[in-house]
């Protein structure tokens, strides 16, 4: 097994909105959630931060990283979607 980098970028297959979240979620509804496959083919879920009419399979997409929001949880960065080409 050995580290591979992936260059971030890819295409999505699939989303829902998200309306009703749970009490961590609340102040982000509605989102979208979805699965983006990679340019390298690994596929990820992850949320998708952008304009929700602008959402459409195949929509080409970048992974983005933001800050912890809290000090409970979670206490990491996350990933998530942004539309390709947006900084």
């Amino acid at each position: 097994m050995r580290w591979e980098e992936l260059k971030g970028t890819g295409e999505l297959l699939t989303y829902s909105v998200v309306h009703v979240a749970a009490p961590a979620f609340q102040s982000s509804v509605p989102y979208a959630v979805g699965i983006v496959q990679l340019t390298e083919g690994a596929k990820l879920p992850g949320m998708i931060r952008t304009d929700l009419k602008d959402l459409r399979i195949g929509l080409n997409l970048k992974v983005a990283f933001e800050p912890p929001r809290s000090e409970s949880w979670p206490s990491w960065a996350r990933y998530c979607f942004v539309k390709a080409g947006s900084p």
